[in-house]
């Protein structure tokens, strides 16, 4: 079957959190360089960056300061900022406080945020910085030279739930790369 092929230097598989940080730091990291610059593109299996992202988090900025130290004039969507930690022991009786709070769950100074709003926003922020995102394409099959990752094929489109090719079908594409990052969250 014939495939089309898309060459980009660094292809970044899953545009959540993680792949479009990844996307967004290699464009920071290569502005003010000589030469050209890369091309760098995330594929999104979602319709769009962030549908995908279904529950709520807490958000430590830290991160996020080091990648876009303007983040809150930037638009971030953060909901609230954490201001105490309460935590419980839940029995068949109520609930009972404990007296002390686990450093893992200490979360003052961090924010709650919508994991979806935070994606949809990252990926303006990767866009506006000269990255491609190909949303509503699969990876399917990862391509191999020898042992060696050279990219990632989508999927094909127009099957049937049968697995027949119906009139519309059209074949994944290959999408290769010098650099391929998996940022899947599954």
């Amino acid at each position: 079957m014939e495939r089309e092929t898309l060459d980009v230097d660094v292809l970044i598989v899953g545009g959540g959190p993680a792949g479009l940080s990844a996307a967004l730091r290699l464009s920071q990291l290569q502005q003010g360089r000589r030469g050209e610059p890369l091309s760098i593109a995330v594929l999104e299996k979602a319709r769009e960056a962030g549908a995908h992202l279904l529950s709520g988090a807490v958000l430590d900025p830290s991160a996020l300061r080091e990648l876009v130290p303007d983040f809150v004039s930037k638009g971030a969507p953060l909901e609230v900022e954490v201001r105490e930690d309460r935590v419980y022991m839940l029995d068949s009786g109520g609930k009972i406080p404990l007296p002390f709070t686990p450093p893992p769950l200490r979360n003052h100074g961090n924010y709650i945020i919508a994991l979806s709003r935070f994606g949809k926003w990252l990926s303006g922020l990767v866009e506006s910085a000269g990255v491609d995102i190909f949303a509503g394409f699969p990876g399917v099959e990862v391509l191999y030279e020898g042992d060696r990752v050279v990219g990632v094929r989508t999927g094909d489109r127009g099957i049937g739930r049968h697995g027949e090719r119906k009139p519309n079908f059209e074949p994944g594409v290959d999408i290769r790369a010098k650099g391929t990052i998996f940022c899947d969250g599954v």
